[in-house]
């Protein structure tokens, strides 16, 4: 690996520019680099798999070992069937390394443009930086997202005695909320997880807010990895995958009504395809089961110390973790573009297909597959690479 703190390189031809250094970003590099086309990964951090050394300690991925390696290197075995987070940095740094990318770290992408030449990237330092394409890989979790809750900003004001809320982005353990009244604030797999980690970590008390109750399901089933079956339906029409999932989840789930989260009214493959993957369980289950994790309703907003719920009941926890998701932030660097971005700030295109305003823009890693996440980046790369490699 050939990493380059704040200056990137210059090539007598233009190169393929790779922007962020995440697991989608390396393995476009060492796609293109396989086939012989010139990538230059640019990272506004100072190392590869910055967002996964951020994440928090109890985090694995949720896809098996086998089906989660990027192209040109295993995932090792030593590493077990459901990786943890610290291995997953630990993997990139060696795919990095392995592959001997161009890695440069220090500077930060603000804004893309078209130019003859292919594309103009504006970075840190006054940079312009020309490439031939631009591959966008910054990740589907870019930027923290907290609501417009009325009351937020008085809640936790210091000056007012500063209520103790965090995003879930900068949870990392239970130990600072030992013997602590926590909430967490929204079900996605983040926020089950968290709970649950609250729950077997010492916390007094953990409640769980609920807005739209999730589809849980298994992560194995009798040894078989929910991701195989994720990925044997992933082209099956969307009523059919929505009858199979129900079926399966009344007979590998328990119901949940009595504690709050009765079955979903929307299919598993429909709510997928509005933005929700569904939950897999990692000790959520028996945490609710066992009275350790409350359900509670959605959060409304905030008064004074306390936290408004929707169905009227006002609560004070001595602690809020706000596992609400994330922004891909890509608007200050792709919004003045047309064509190029849908109204939720989501790329047009994916993979091997670029916008039809912008020929040579590539996006990966911002689809939230129920196949895996790894996976996809992996084909990603590889239809990106092709295609690259064959338009000179």
């Amino acid at each position: 690996m050939v990493i380059t703190p704040h200056e990137p390189p210059a090539y007598p031809v233009h190169p393929v520019y790779v922007i962020g250094a995440g697991p989608g970003g390396l393995a476009v590099a060492a796609a293109l680099q396989e086939r012989g086309v010139r990538a230059v990964v640019l990272e506004k951090s100072d190392a590869v798999g910055a967002s996964w050394r951020g994440h928090y300690d109890r985090l694995r991925l949720h896809t098996t070992r086998r089906l989660s390696g990027l192209p040109g290197l295993r995932i090792p075995r030593a590493f077990g069937r459901w990786v943890a987070r610290a291995d997953v940095v630990r993997y990139l740094e060696k795919y990095a390394e392995k592959h001997e990318l161009d890695v440069v770290t220090g500077v930060e992408v603000t804004r893309i443009e078209p130019d003859p030449a292919g594309w103009v990237l504006h970075a840190t330092g006054g940079r312009r930086l020309t490439g031939r394409a631009v591959v966008v890989a910054t990740g589907f979790n870019h930027t923290p997202r907290l609501p417009e809750w009325p009351g937020l900003d008085a809640y936790t004001d210091p000056a007012l005695g500063g209520g103790d809320l965090v995003h879930a982005s900068a949870y990392r353990n239970p130990g600072p909320y030992e013997g602590k009244d926590v909430l967490v604030v929204g079900v996605g797999n983040t926020g089950a997880e968290i709970a649950a980690d609250l729950a077997d970590g010492g916390a007094a008390r953990v409640r769980l807010a609920v807005r739209t109750v999730p589809h849980i399901v298994r992560r194995t089933t009798a040894g078989w990895p929910a991701q195989r079956t994720g990925i044997l339906v992933r082209r099956l029409p969307v009523w059919l995958v929505d009858r199979m999932g129900a079926g399966l989840a009344r007979l590998a789930m328990p119901d949940l009504s009595a504690y709050g989260l009765p079955r979903p009214e929307k299919g598993l493959a429909t709510r997928q395809r509005e933005g929700a993957v569904p939950v897999q369980d990692v000790g959520l289950i028996d945490a609710v089961r066992a009275g350790k994790v409350e359900v509670v309703a959605a959060v409304e907003g905030f008064e004074g110390g306390e936290v408004l719920l929707a169905d009227g009941s006002r609560i004070a926890p001595d602690a809020v973790v706000a596992a609400t998701g994330y922004r891909r932030a890509l608007e200050p660097l792709l919004g003045h573009l047309e064509g190029v971005l849908d109204g939720r700030g989501r790329p047009v295109a994916h993979g091997a297909r670029c916008p039809r305003s912008a020929p040579g823009l590539y996006f990966t890693g911002f689809t939230n597959p129920i196949s895996g996440m790894f996976r996809e980046l992996a084909m990603d790369a590889e239809k990106i690479a092709r295609r690259l490699a064959r338009s000179g």
